[in-house]
């Protein structure tokens, strides 16, 4: 027999050559080639042969955007990650860790658009019908504008969809999905890419809003060729630590709207809970006037959130002392650490360094420097810093406390919770304006100053 004829495929672009290389050509991405078997040239179907409907150009400004097509989701988080919004037409990625909650989340969603008569169709094809069912029971009642299709051939999903006519389809997942025409297995790139490009052509003939899930890999990056996500219109990930109930949902991508808001979950018996105030949740069970820990405030798009962020300084035992970090970039921390023993002569080259955002959650914005850093100075002197107290300010090489955005949102992000000091940079501070009543603001300019603070507390 004669042997099936293979090519080599690049995971991140989708660039095909004839023998393994250790650079892809087109991207240059290093050591992403992979052996799938080559794609047969074969007439394709009528389904697939048909392209978009003819247009002729047009000038700009005869292009409206008043009537565009937004349909509420009935849960705000997911809303305002995506905009405002399902998009008519649109092109969705979920994508995240095994177990995190995809597919609750969208089988929630379902739910809330057949509920207020939105016709839906949800194909499965890694469960069955009657697991799909099971797992349903345990959100609450559907109603028969959601339909359920458990199926991995994607003609006779293309059937059902030009049958019945939905508003909005879920794909779960699309590494499952098969094209029977090409000769490659399920989740393969040339499938992956193929039944993608089809199902972007029929979302935007047909004014179908799509959402597929997608698996990740170990790495946590999207599964399959980059170029899933570059053909996509939103690319949605939802993380979370399953030790922790609380769940955040992130857009890397976003034709329609902002790539910085988040959503927030708390991942239930029922199902998945909206978080409307992140910050009374996250620090709920915090201890008091304890030493090394310290609340912060940090910005996530348009959202301000309170976290606690704990430090614990002590002697170590070994040559090379450890330093360790949950919930922020350790590199950033292990800076910090430089910082402070150099502008302030504090030895923590001999101690061992922890420092946790407590919660679950993870932040990178530089804004958190302070907390940080002011934990560190609590849990190494072991005083506790003041009650009621928040900082937040971006820390520089030189030792200066450097000015964040939105500082008057974060101030009053803190008084509506409780908090009557806030600990900034003294250029924000002299900024501020109509401050909240009795609240208390403390501008620094260099981490010296923060000794005093401490001392004073």
């Amino acid at each position: 027999m004669a042997k099936d004829k293979t090519a080599f495929f690049c995971k991140e672009c989708g660039a095909e050559s004839a023998k393994w290389l250790g650079q892809c050509p087109a991207c240059k991405a290093w050591d992403s080639m992979v052996e799938a078997p080559r794609e047969k040239k074969k007439s394709a179907p009528a389904g697939y042969a048909n392209p978009f409907r003819r247009s002729t150009p047009v000038p700009l400004g005869a292009i409206s955007t008043e009537d565009e097509k937004r349909l509420p989701s009935g849960m705000g988080e997911l809303d305002r990650v995506l905009g405002g919004g399902i998009v008519a037409g649109s092109l969705v990625l979920a994508s995240g860790d095994p177990g995190i909650g995809k597919s609750t989340l969208l089988l929630q969603m379902c739910r809330n658009l057949s509920s207020n008569g939105t016709k839906v169709l949800y194909v499965s094809g890694e469960e069955s019908l009657r697991q799909v069912k099971l797992r349903a029971n345990r959100i609450g009642e559907f109603t028969d504008s959601l339909l359920f299709l458990a199926e991995n051939n994607i003609d006779s999903v293309r059937e059902s969809m030009l049958e019945s006519h939905p508003e909005v389809v879920i794909i779960d997942s699309i590494q499952t999905m098969l094209l029977p025409e090409l000769d490659s297995p399920a989740g393969s790139i040339t499938q992956v890419k193929e039944i993608t490009s089809f199902l972007l052509r029929l979302a935007k003939e047909e004014e179908i809003s799509v959402f597929i899930v997608g698996h990740v890999t170990k790495e946590g990056s999207v599964a399959g060729p980059r170029m899933l996500e570059h053909m996509v219109d939103t690319v949605l990930y939802f993380e979370g630590d399953t030790t922790t109930p609380y769940r955040i949902l992130r857009a890397v991508k976003n034709r329609f709207g902002s790539t910085n808001e988040i959503g927030v979950f708390s991942m239930e018996r029922c199902g998945l809970v909206e978080v409307e105030n992140p910050s009374e949740q996250m620090l709920s069970g915090m201890p008091v006037d304890e030493p090394g820990s310290v609340i912060t405030v940090t910005l996530e798009g348009t959202r301000p959130i309170l976290v606690e962020v704990q430090a614990l300084v002590c002697k170590t035992n070994f040559n090379f002392p450890k330093r360790t970090a949950a919930g922020t970039d350790s590199n950033r921390v292990n800076l910090l650490l430089a910082v402070l023993e150099k502008r302030l002569g504090i030895g923590l080259s001999g101690c061992d360094a922890y420092v946790n955002v407590a919660g679950g959650m993870r932040v990178t914005e530089p804004a958190l420097d302070l907390g940080v850093v002011l934990a560190i100075l609590s849990g190494y002197a072991n005083k506790a810093l003041a009650s009621h107290t928040v900082a937040f300010g971006e820390i520089g090489l030189i030792g200066e406390i450097r000015s964040v955005p939105q500082a008057m949102l974060r101030v009053k992000e803190a008084a509506k919770l409780g908090y009557k000091t806030c600990i900034l940079p003294k250029i924000d501070a002299d900024k501020l304006t109509e401050l909240p009543k009795g609240v208390r603001i403390i501008g620094v300019s260099n981490v010296r100053d923060l000794k005093k603070v401490l001392s004073e507390s």
